[in-house]
């Protein structure tokens, strides 16, 4: 297969003087689509298959058709801890490079200027700020990642990372590769990384390396709104990769569970586990939410789990 790679425009600033639309869920899309996966591997499966191959382009492209402006790589659940618990590591490498070339494929199909973000997964279980892994296994495997990538993506997307101890690994290993960094960090019920660290934290921990934003991520529109005044308080552009679940772990005091979300489960559909608010954020009332955010000093919006191309239409001229 052929690719057009993506230009490292190295001396340019992402990201800034200007109001940005991201992307949404791509895995709950992917299965609203039809994808059919097995326990928990959920999306990682429309890319270690080529026959879904066509799929994830789809599903980039209507993103990209209904208003998105940055579009992340479909690879968060590609992770080495996962592939091993379905003997499929050997396809991880596979797994990743294709979350880089059907990004790129579905930009240049698209024609439209799109950043494509190259997705950094936290590297434990999902939410949890437990690390499993040592210090070099964990720089490794960021590096790994952000090596594969680097020739499809604008920047990079550390997705959902959960201490500054693995953010700060992530900004290091992915250093070397001149690439700016937008920082996705997931915060508990009172603000705070699931680590307990605060914010101020980790923005002393952002300024030592080439940052280009930082949003929330896969957080609830009540700690989305949390959030803000906080990011008010540093410099760098800031947003929000909201989601739409009911029981996210992290976003009740009493239900707070450090140990994350992989490992302890077996369930195809994350809804089936989690719940959904899609209902009680119809198109309008995402538009409001936005709308309101926006007027708090935030730049950056897009979706997480449950948020769908039509949720990205639905805000599109307010960008």
């Amino acid at each position: 297969m052929r690719h057009i790679f993506s230009t490292n425009l190295t001396k340019k600033m992402f990201l800034k003087n200007k109001k940005y639309l991201f992307d949404g869920g791509t895995g709950q899309t992917l299965m609203e689509m039809g994808l059919e996966t097995t326990g928990d591997l959920w999306s990682a499966q429309a890319l270690l298959n080529e026959n879904n191959h066509p799929m994830v382009v789809e599903m980039h492209k209507n993103f990209i058709n209904a208003g998105s402006q940055l579009i992340v790589t479909s690879n968060f659940s590609v992770r080495r801890r996962l592939l091993k618990k379905y003997n499929l590591l050997e396809k991880f490498e596979f797994g990743i490079r294709s979350a880089g070339a059907l990004a790129l494929k579905a930009k240049n199909e698209s024609d439209k200027k799109v950043i494509i973000a190259g997705s950094l997964p936290n590297q434990g279980n999902t939410y949890s700020p437990i690390h499993f892994e040592t210090d070099e296994t964990m720089f490794n495997y960021f590096h790994e990642i952000a090596k594969i990538l680097k020739d499809y993506v604008d920047i990079f997307y550390l997705d959902v990372l959960c201490s500054i101890k693995e953010i700060k690994i992530a900004l290091e290993a992915s250093k070397e590769f001149n690439k700016q960094v937008l920082v996705g960090v997931h915060l508990r019920y009172d603000g705070k990384l699931p680590s307990g660290e605060s914010l101020e934290e980790l923005f002393e921990t952002m300024q030592k390396f080439n940052c280009c934003g930082i949003v929330s991520a896969c957080v609830s529109p009540e700690i989305v709104n949390l959030s803000i005044p906080m990011f008010n308080k540093q410099k760098l552009p800031f947003g929000y990769k909201m989601n739409l679940f009911k029981q996210l772990p992290t976003s009740n005091k009493e239900k707070f569970n450090s140990e994350g979300f992989e490992g302890h489960y077996d369930y195809i559909d994350p809804v089936e586990l989690l719940g959904s608010r899609i209902e009680e954020f119809g198109e309008e009332k995402y538009k409001n939410f936005v709308l309101n955010s926006l007027n708090e000093g935030v730049t950056l919006v897009g979706g997480c789990c449950e948020v769908k191309p039509r949720h990205i239409e639905a805000i599109k001229n307010l960008f």
